[in-house]
């Protein structure tokens, strides 16, 4: 078979479709890419430039004078800690508690489609509004439904978001959160084949050894999704904190997403606040690379 033959062009039809494929695809293409890039490129410039809303005198280059007043600021490293503690927390949470209620749910009980709808119905309340809820009703010191639980008993009751602001706001977002924990490990355990189960029980393995040596590894690549997925969105948390602590007492309940807003729109620092988000960009990468390799790491085996 000659060169020539090799190199044959495509047909003239095949041509023309690829055009027409062309020219529908590419304005979105281009669309897309722009709605990523040109904010990208705006942070990254602001990042090294004195820009100050409320001091005009600041402009100019600033180098990485941004950059390095960031990395020596204790607010950073606090907000740091505090989106680790986070994310951590209600990773924990979510995945402990959704894999004993998805274990619960699949059995069969009296009421189970109307528990799973209840269940799964949190995930559904805007992050806002689920705010408000545990701020004004559950967790006010005054009339909130915990505190008048606690007075019915003798105990004084507590205010949470002061005392302790961070770990109630974990549980705030772990409520969130839960319901999508859940949904997916409850749908993995269906695809788990009953005849497993069965032989297992039949040969002796009691509930604790048939959740431990059966479910669990089953549940493996389903719990990694759930830890990839919720990570992403937990690194940018921050209708809870607006509404409920303000990212208080202090810096106590400021992640990097909410000093990122505090630098920028309530400080008026552009500069430092495109800072703040080129270094945000680069861990929320760094986090997704290493949660895709554990993803994929899982779907081979």
């Amino acid at each position: 078979m000659s060169a020539s033959t090799l190199a044959a062009p495509a047909p003239p039809r095949q041509s023309a479709r690829r055009r027409g494929t062309l020219a529908l695809v590419g304005p979105s293409v281009l669309i897309l890419a722009a709605w990523a890039t040109v904010p990208l490129i705006m942070t990254l410039w602001y990042s090294f430039q004195n820009y100050n809303l409320v001091d005009p005198t600041q402009h100019g280059f600033a180098k990485f004078d941004n950059y390095t007043y960031l990395l020596s600021d204790p607010d950073f490293w606090s907000s740091l800690a505090n989106t680790a503690f986070l994310v951590i927390g209600v990773l924990v949470i979510t995945v402990g508690f959704g894999t004993l209620l998805a274990v619960l749910y699949d059995q069969a009980f009296p009421g189970r489609s109307i528990a799973r709808v209840l269940v799964i119905s949190p995930f559904f309340i805007m992050p806002t509004v689920a705010a408000l809820l545990w701020k004004n009703l559950m967790l006010h010191p005054i009339y909130g439904v915990y505190s008048n639980m606690m007075r019915m008993v003798g105990l004084t009751p507590i205010d949470w978001m002061s005392h302790y602001p961070l770990f109630t706001l974990t549980l705030i977002v772990s409520w969130e959160w839960l319901p999508f924990a859940v949904l997916i490990l409850l749908t993995a355990i269906q695809s788990l084949d009953g005849e497993q189960k069965e032989a297992a029980r039949m040969d002796g393995a009691g509930p604790v050894a048939r959740f431990f040596y059966i479910i669990i590894p089953h549940l493996r690549r389903a719990i990694t999704v759930v830890v990839m997925i919720e990570t992403i969105f937990l690194l940018t948390v921050f209708a809870e904190i607006t509404v409920t602590t303000a990212g208080g007492p202090g810096v106590a309940t400021t992640n990097l997403a909410f000093l990122i807003y505090s630098r920028a729109l309530l400080q008026f620092d552009v500069g430092g606040g495109s800072a703040g988000g080129v270094i945000a960009i680069i861990i929320a990468n760094i986090v997704a690379a290493f949660l895709v390799r554990s993803v994929a790491r899982n779907l081979e085996t």
